[in-house]
């Protein structure tokens, strides 16, 4: 009898053992084994009511390790579900932005550019740049020289930056020209090659801190379009004579011309009327 009740005992604990997940089959087998010794010191009630107890717990601990896992699984899922969630969000503000400068590169930088190469005058009218549109890229005009030789020949103008502004495009610090708040009357002609600019007629207050002009002299600059700020194309206003840089002009000025040139200190320099 107690052979057989143990023979019992095992085999219901076996059955539970496998019905169990494999997460809680370590701490079933400990309990099965505890429950094996007790019954082999008992009677044969007491090892079948045991026995049955143990499988009791081992089903319950069972059940509670699978709710425990399916729960586990189902936090898993909601994760990967919400990172599902918000992976469209990412795409869509990605294309969002490519559609935006996809846009204000066609409505924009696209004409300014085509405007741009039908002003630059061509000899041949091929696909290769002449003599003309080469000295204009490379700064030389009537009145050319090398690079040292600017170099040599600016160290003696009024403002220290003449050179950097005038040969390599560079700005001079707002307010910080004393031809900004000149107001005699005379006449501005370019520091690098004295060919006469602006009258003191045209000169005005823009209050953007480089001296202002709402018109030029007859023949005395030349334009050309400026793209080194992208998404923001630029007219550069240069001395005709020279190709030196002055400055930008602007459609913001004044009567009668609406157009404001704002010029660099350094690229100028002022001649008064008496002299």
């Amino acid at each position: 009898r107690d052979t057989f009740s143990l023979h019992k005992s095992t085999l219901l604990t076996t059955n539970a053992m496998m019905s169990t997940r494999p997460s809680s089959l370590f701490s079933t087998f400990s309990s099965s084994s505890s429950c094996v010794a007790s019954s082999s010191s008992s009677s044969s009630s007491k090892s079948l009511t045991t026995s049955r107890r143990c499988s009791r717990t081992q089903l319950s601990e069972g059940r509670a390790a699978t709710f425990v896992v399916a729960h586990n699984d189902d936090d898993d899922d909601k994760n990967h579900h919400h990172h599902r969630r918000r992976a469209p969000a990412q795409s869509r503000r990605k294309n969002l932005i490519d559609v935006s400068a996809a846009t204000v590169a066609m409505f924009f930088v696209l004409p300014s550019r085509a405007k741009a190469q039908q002003q630059i005058p061509t000899e041949s009218g091929g696909e290769f740049a002449d003599a003309a549109s080469m000295a204009m890229l490379q700064r030389e005009g009537e009145f050319k020289l090398t690079d040292a030789e600017w170099q040599e020949r600016l160290k003696s103008a009024d403002d220290p930056y003449a050179y950097q502004v005038l040969r390599k495009a560079a700005t001079e610090r707002p307010l910080s020209s004393p031809l900004y708040t000149e107001k005699r009357v005379g006449t501005y002609v370019c520091a690098g090659c004295g060919n006469p600019l602006f009258s003191s007629e045209t000169k005005y207050d823009s209050g953007t801190g480089w001296p202002s002009f709402y018109d030029h002299l007859p023949n005395a600059v030349t334009e050309v379009p400026d793209f080194s700020i992208m998404f923001l194309p630029r007219t550069e206003t240069r001395c005709k004579r020279c190709q030196g840089h002055l400055g930008h002009s602007f459609e913001d000025g004044p009567e009668p011309t609406g157009i404001r040139y704002c010029m660099n200190g350094a690229a100028l320099k002022f001649i008064p009327k008496d002299v």
